[in-house]
């Protein structure tokens, strides 16, 4: 039953994407060019509700429909330096394929099909990540 629902959100998540063309080459490349405001706007009133209900889920420890708990209220190790690092592979990724994980699933459920190689990029990258990540510092 679980994986239906997360399905049908899925779903209706990759919609919203493709719609509000968060997912549109065009979109990100104009973002990197820094010719529109569209992708900020979204990106930044993503950024701050997403702080505001993260903020309201820990506070009022809410769980979600299934009864687990949706955010750990443990305390995270403090640092800078992996965020500042993670972000620069991250968003030279986002650059050099044109797509962030999210959309690029919904860009594969458009009918781009060049797509999918970069979707299998990505899932080989998780994977080597899998296979190195203990040798990582964390």
């Amino acid at each position: 039953m679980k994986t239906i629902i997360y399905l049908f959100i899925g779903i209706f998540f990759g919609i919203t994407l493709y719609m509000s063309e968060v997912s549109s080459w065009f979109r990100i490349y104009e973002m990197f060019q820094f010719n529109s405001f569209h992708m900020y706007g979204v990106i930044g009133s993503a950024v701050f509700f997403g702080a505001i209900f993260t903020f309201l889920i820990k506070k009022l420890k809410i769980k979600s429909v299934f009864d687990q708990t949706l955010i750990s209220l443990t305390d995270k190790e403090k640092g800078w330096k992996r965020y500042l690092i993670g972000g620069i592979i991250f968003g030279c990724g986002w650059a050099i394929s044109g797509a962030c994980p999210g959309p690029m699933f919904s860009l594969l459920g458009a009918g781009f099909m060049p797509i999918a190689v970069v979707i299998a990029s990505a899932t080989l990258g998780t994977f080597f990540y899998g296979l190195i990540r203990s040798k990582l510092p964390h």
